[in-house]
């Protein structure tokens, strides 16, 4: 309301202005002159729908076009200084703004990496490229055991609440996403009607069991069956953990648990809205394979999956054990890294708990592969990915398809101003402050995310055929090269351990055997009560108890 009354005053006194020179006096052109042209701006930036930041401030917003005229020196010493201490570089962010754009995504001068420092990862290419498959590739999600079989694509829209961002932002991605035919993942906060635009939708259901909770918070099968009957929903995504903040339940402020809120969540309205740590459905890896089939029953025998950040290989060996034990297996796992998420979290959360995407990635492949399920179990990867290079590297480390949130968020709109917590979003992207949402177009956005993600999945078909491949089963980690030092590079090959087909129930590697024998179909805490010193992983030692 207050940019509203403040333009008002400014064509008010423009026109006056005008008046004042033509009528009294001649010296008032100055003033005219210069509260003509800024009064045709404000209007114009009140009322276009390109540029949100614009609508919620104008004239003002201009400044931050000013400073990406001036990139990359100018932009990118504001911008990345308020970013999170793990920015996307200059080219990613170009990368993704001019993709959803529908520009080019070239840049001049070539690369501006540092391709001999340690760690530079690159894609081995084919001296004998192939031709682009005329379609995107799409992965069938659905086990043995699941009826209604979903063809997923290779990027997707990751978990993002209605609470963590507005009603616009989502209508936005679920519309893009209808239009680009690939996924939109709902987030912990339930089912709304913002997620059901059209698009197909993978409902998650957190710990907190939002819009299928009971008055004391457990899970409700009979609203979950009702809900997960809706065409629109083609599968169901447990999640254990998340990336950002893995081990502790989401929080969404007071300030955004509006009345909306609050009724699609089933919480209070104005109160601070904390998920549990842990799932209440579930205490051990027996059960959660057991909750898997249940929700697979009641959804009508739609896929179900789970998501988690990894944090120890015994957990998802105990979980391989469980699924051994039960005679059933999940249809999708989303491996989500440390280094991804959208939402607020402990800054010791954000940079010290949960494996990284690769290790976490590798980690859960290897162990389906090693226990003989991993035909019958697709792998999501979630975790920063951005770009056609990020996708193909995921599907070599293990990955069938990629989910991405922050990306999508800035194809939305979001400038990564970090105000998501405070409600006060100056794009209307992570805000419920009507007045600051309404900036957001949905129709302008949910183009800008189709455009990124058709354009970043070609780029994806276009390396792998670059690499001669011309279906993602033929990827390998001999593709994947990393540079260990200045003088050696080597494949993910060559690196890591990748374990052949059954043989953890074979004969374990004995890398492996240690965790494979302490991992317990019964229990997700194999540390609690021993204290696993190294010498003892190591020499074989007898573990010293505390």
């Amino acid at each position: 309301m207050v940019r509203f009354v403040a333009v008002a005053v400014l064509v008010v006194a423009a026109v006056a202005a005008v008046i004042a020179a033509v009528e009294w006096s001649w010296a008032w052109i100055v003033a005219a002159v210069i509260l003509v042209p800024v009064a045709v701006v404000a209007v114009y930036d009140i009322t276009q729908r390109r540029h949100s930041i614009l609508r919620n401030y104008p004239v003002l917003g201009h400044m931050r076009f000013l400073l990406e005229a001036l990139r990359p020196e100018m932009q990118q010493y504001f911008v990345e200084r308020n970013f999170d201490g793990r920015p996307y570089d200059r080219d990613t962010r170009s990368l993704i703004y001019e993709r959803a754009k529908g520009t080019a995504a070239e840049l001049a001068f070539g690369t501006e990496r540092d391709i001999d420092r340690p760690g530079y990862e690159y894609l081995v290419h084919s001296t004998a490229p192939i031709e682009n498959p005329p379609e995107p590739f799409r992965i069938r999600i659905g086990g043995p055991d699941c009826t209604r079989p979903y063809d997923m694509a290779l990027l997707n829209v990751s978990s993002m609440s209605f609470g963590a961002l507005s009603a616009n932002a989502l209508r936005a991605l679920n519309k893009g996403a209808m239009k680009g035919g690939f996924v939109h993942e709902t987030g912990e906060g339930g089912l709304t009607p913002f997620h059901l635009q059209g698009a197909d939708v993978f409902w998650e259901i957190g710990s907190g069991y939002f819009g299928t909770r009971t008055a004391d918070g457990h899970f409700d099968p009979d609203t979950f069956a009702e809900k997960a009957a809706d065409e629109r929903v083609k599968a169901i995504n447990i999640k254990l953990s998340q990336g950002a903040k893995p081990g502790i339940g989401g929080v969404l402020p007071a300030a955004k648990v509006t009345a909306e809120i609050a009724r699609y969540r089933g919480v209070p309205q104005g109160q601070k809205c904390v998920s549990p740590a842990a799932h209440s459905a579930f205490s051990t890896p027996r059960e959660l394979i057991r909750f898997v089939a249940r929700l697979r029953e009641l959804s009508g025998g739609k896929p179900v999956g789970f998501k988690l950040c990894v944090g120890s290989r015994i957990d998802v060996l105990a979980m391989c054990k469980a699924m051994l034990a039960e005679g059933a297996t999940p249809d999708f796992i989303v491996v989500d890294g440390a280094e991804g998420g959208t939402a607020a979290a402990p800054l010791e959360y954000e940079d010290h708990v949960g494996l990284p995407l690769t290790d976490g990635l590798m980690t859960v492949h290897n162990a389906l592969v090693g226990v003989g399920l991993r035909d019958r179990i697709r792998i999501g990867a979630s975790g920063k990915v951005a770009s056609g290079n990020d996708i193909v590297k995921r599907l070599i480390q293990g990955a069938d398809y990629t989910n991405a949130a922050r990306a999508m968020m800035m194809a939305v709109g979001c400038i990564q101003s970090q105000r998501c917590h405070t409600n006060h979003c100056p794009v209307g992207v992570a805000t419920q402050d009507p007045r600051r949402a309404r900036a957001l177009d949905v129709a302008d956005k949910s183009e800008r995310v189709f455009n990124y993600q058709k354009a970043t999945v070609a780029q994806a078909m276009r390396i792998m055929a670059s690499m001669g491949v011309d279906d993602p089963a033929q990827l390998s980690p001999h593709m994947l090269r990393k540079r260990l030092s200045a003088t050696d590079q080597r494949s993910y090959a060559e690196i890591f351990e990748w374990l052949d087909e059954g043989v953890l129930l074979a004969d374990p590697p004995a890398s492996w055997q240690a965790d494979w024998e302490r991992a317990d179909a019964g229990s997700f805490r194999p540390y609690v009560g021993s204290r696993m010193w190294t010498s003892a992983c190591t020499t074989g030692e007898k573990n010293r108890s505390v």
